[in-house]
Order: C-alpha cells, then structure tokens, then sequence
C-alpha cells in the first residue's frame, strides 16, 4: 500500500504548486482565525485554482457555524472538509462533501467506539491532545495507541517530520500521512526541501513494507 501524503497549512499558491510536483496527494486549507495559518476565502481560491488535477484540496473547520462552512464552499471548490472540533456527526455530514473526523488523542480515548459514531467519515485523524488548542501543536503522541484494525481509515497527524515520519509508517501503517510544522521555515511558509524530503521519507518506508 502507498502511504498518501496530506500537508496542511498552505497560503501560498506557490508552496501548494511545489508540494504537488513534489508528489503531494492533498492540500489543506485552514478556516480557523486564530491559527497563524489561517487563509481567507479569496486566498484559498487562488490555492485551489493553481493546483495540477488530482490534487486533493481540504478544508480544516474548528466548531465553524455551518453558515460560514457553506459560504466557503460556495467561493472554494474544496474536495474534502476536515472537522478539528467537537462537531457532531450529523453536522459534518450536511454539507454534501466527504469529510474527515480529527480525534485529538487524550487519555483514555476509544478509537473503535470514535470509529463508530463517525462511521459515514472517510477516515479519521488522529492528532495530539494538548487542552485548548485543536491542532497544529508540533506535538506527537504515543503512536503504539492506534489499534491496527480499526474500522476506518487512519491519517495519522502530529509531530510529523521527514526524520520521524518513517517510524510513524512503521509503527501504524496509516492511510495517510498529515504534516504542517515538520516542513515549514515559518508558519504557514512552506519549505520545498523538506517537503522533498518528505516524501522520499515516505516513499523509503512504503518500499521497505512491500519487500
């Protein structure tokens, strides 16, 4: 199985543009303000509209109102919603877009009864906990914790970077791979070295399970 790969947090139609030449299956987009990689709809649209086909783009909502979900898929043709906060299922499936559920991993989480109640997502991600702030934290957590049968596909989220990444693959053999921090020189700059050395990370791990 090919490991895919999502990396989160562009601005910059440019740094998108790279990632998928670089062969990068997803983009993210954040429509979280208080994130410092937060875009406006005029500068996610100009992200999407730049991107090669095939080119999954993805927008993260945090316990958005489902108005203001809707107002950015009318001016963004976004592929796929990703929901960061304490939404319920019935509200992430309305608005007529595939969509991942993040599970922030605090003690004692149940990922299969997760599983369950978020059984129409495509996938679940598995982020860090840290209490108050729903992602993009640089942190990793206890990757042993992700049962291997899980009932959904795993995009495995947190602390990644191309020196971890491969142990992560090992570890839990996601679906996918989702990174933000572990290849920028800012926030929200996305740096084309490490994105290249992510993916050859990813792509070293995968070639080792297929032998």
């Amino acid at each position: 199985m090919r490991t895919r790969i999502k990396i989160c947090g562009f601005t910059r139609p440019d740094d998108a543009c790279e990632a998928a030449a670089l062969g990068v299956d997803a983009i993210g987009l954040v429509f979280y303000a208080p994130s410092p990689r937060a875009v406006d709809a005029g500068q996610a649209r100009a992200i999407v509209a730049a991107l090669p086909p095939f080119v999954t783009s993805v927008g993260l909502f945090v316990d958005a109102p489902a108005d203001e979900v809707r107002a950015v898929l009318e001016a963004v043709p976004l592929d796929l919603l990703q929901f960061h906060g304490d939404e319920p299922p019935a509200y992430c499936a309305q608005f007529g877009r595939p969509w991942l559920k993040a599970i922030r991993m605090r003690e004692g989480v149940d990922l299969e009864s997760e599983a369950e109640r978020y059984r129409e997502a495509t996938g679940l991600l598995l982020d860090a906990y840290r209490p108050g702030v729903p992602g993009g934290t640089g942190e990793a957590f206890e990757w042993e914790r992700v049962p291997r049968d899980l009932a959904l596909p795993v995009v495995l989220a947190g602390g990644l970077n191309p020196e971890n990444v491969a142990q992560a693959i090992t570890t839990v053999r996601p679906w996918a791979v989702d990174l933000s921090g572990g290849v920028e020189s800012a926030r929200g700059i996305k740096d084309a070295a490490k994105m290249a050395e992510l993916v050859d990370a990813v792509r070293a791990a995968d070639g080792r399970h297929k032998s």
